[in-house]
């Protein structure tokens, strides 16, 4: 990594391919490994009614071996070399991810570009059926048995609405996982598996020349598809659930816990710095006036956290979870959250610094790790097509002034914006 300045640290080439595949390469000979990494264009807002999950159980099938791949091969493979790999979905995108040695790069390339154009041969009904009761098992674990485990459920379809591409959960359905046919998955594959819906990029101890020599080799015969189709639903909704949502759960959970949400601008518009600086500011670290109230002088919260996830369509999820310790108190612990949001109106200029530094020195910390380097650049140059915006993105912040920050909370934090879901214990 190269600091030359605050707008340059990172170096990096970027290149299309005939086939339309964005290639990103990174150099940095600091260190003797490369990490890949591809997103596609494709999350869970994609997923049309009736299908909700698909994005992420075909995650799970792009592990299930490609024509010159056999089952599992892509794991044992890139371990075996020494490696490490791994994949999520989320709401706008799946990802897909290797570090290993340096010397090892081919491997990764031919790995990620036979299952990007040799996957279909490979794709049986045994395949889709262990993979699709891996999932249920999945969604059973850490959403229906695990405690709070479907809160994300409850407030996305309380914040958004029903047609809104992110009502629905990254998970999905048991109903729609268990309709999902092999006819499904293929189509599902064609229409988002192709190059000209991915960014791959390179970061690590690589010649930038020999590394696109290589893309180009594994990637370049593989056809375009047709474009994504537009996304399902109406993505356009105003900031303001009108009024507040509520909906408490009686559940078997050790403690009280409260979700709270609102509908603020997304990562891709510049009202989003704000509302970044503002949660950071006023929630992160022991020394923030969140912390401090909730969990130091009143004792309403065993822990508290706040954030803006960075989501892209229409709007994003501001989110602050408490976990209380008396059911008794969970009314006055609401109060105390909802005085907190309403009052990042009055955040002062030490706090918003402080801000500023916290978010400086996680980024920077974030892209000492090639993964991680990697993993932003990919997702700036699939949500914004420029990942030099990464350079800038880090000093951005610094621009956001205090009266920005004060017109931000004063337009998005409000009871007409606002979800709340409670999780109350049980009584035995």
């Amino acid at each position: 990594m190269t600091g030359v300045g605050p707008r340059t640290l990172i170096d990096l080439d970027t290149h299309t391919l005939d086939n339309g595949l964005e290639v990103v390469l990174a150099p940095d000979p600091s260190v003797p490994v490369v990490a890949v990494n591809i997103w596609y264009g494709v999350g869970s807002r994609n997923e049309a009614p009736g299908r909700t999950g698909f994005a992420h159980l075909f995650e799970h099938m792009m592990f299930q071996g490609s024509a010159h791949v056999p089952k599992n091969g892509h794991f044992e493979l890139i371990e075996r070399a020494g490696g490490s790999l791994n994949a999520t979905t989320w709401f706008d995108r799946t990802n897909y991810f290797e570090t290993l040695p340096a010397h090892e790069l081919d491997l990764a390339l031919w790995l990620e570009s036979d299952r990007m154009g040799w996957m279909l041969p490979a794709m049986t009904g045994d395949k889709l059926e262990n993979q699709r009761d891996v999932v249920k098992n999945e969604r059973r674990q850490r959403y229906d048995n695990q405690p709070y485990g479907d809160w994300d459920e409850r407030v996305q379809s309380l914040l958004f609405p029903a047609d809104h591409p992110y009502h629905h959960t990254v998970i999905g359905s048991m109903e729609d996982i268990s309709a999902a046919t092999l006819d499904d998955v293929h189509d599902f594959f064609a229409t988002f598996y192709v190059p000209n819906n991915a960014v791959l990029t390179i970061c690590g101890d690589i010649d930038p020349a020999a590394a696109l020599e290589a893309v180009v080799r594994y990637f370049g015969e593989i056809p375009a598809g047709a474009s994504p189709p537009s996304i399902p639903g109406n993505p356009v909704l105003s900031f303001d659930t009108g009024g507040t949502l509520r909906q408490d759960v009686s559940a078997q959970v050790p403690l009280p816990r409260i979700y709270m949400a609102a509908r603020v601008p997304p990562f891709t518009t510049e009202a989003f710095y704000a509302g970044q600086a503002a949660v950071t500011a006023a929630t992160t670290g022991r020394s923030s006036r969140v912390h401090d109230r909730l969990v130091r002088k009143e004792r309403l919260a065993k822990s508290v956290s706040c954030s803006t996830l960075p989501l892209t369509t229409g709007a994003t999820m501001l989110l602050m979870v408490a976990t209380g310790y008396d059911p008794a108190s969970v009314d006055a612990l609401e109060r105390a959250m909802a005085d907190e949001l309403d009052g990042l109106t009055s955040l002062q200029q030490d706090e918003l610094d402080r801000a500023v530094a916290v978010t400086e020195t996680r980024t920077l910390s974030q892209l000492q790790r090639v993964g991680s380097r990697a993993d932003l650049l990919s997702m700036f140059a699939t949500l914004f097509k420029d990942p030099r915006r990464l350079n800038r993105d880090l000093w951005r912040l610094r621009d956001v002034s205090l009266d920005e920050v004060h017109a931000w909370a004063a337009e998005y934090m409000s009871p007409s914006n606002r979800v709340v879901v409670r999780y109350l214990p049980e009584a035995p």
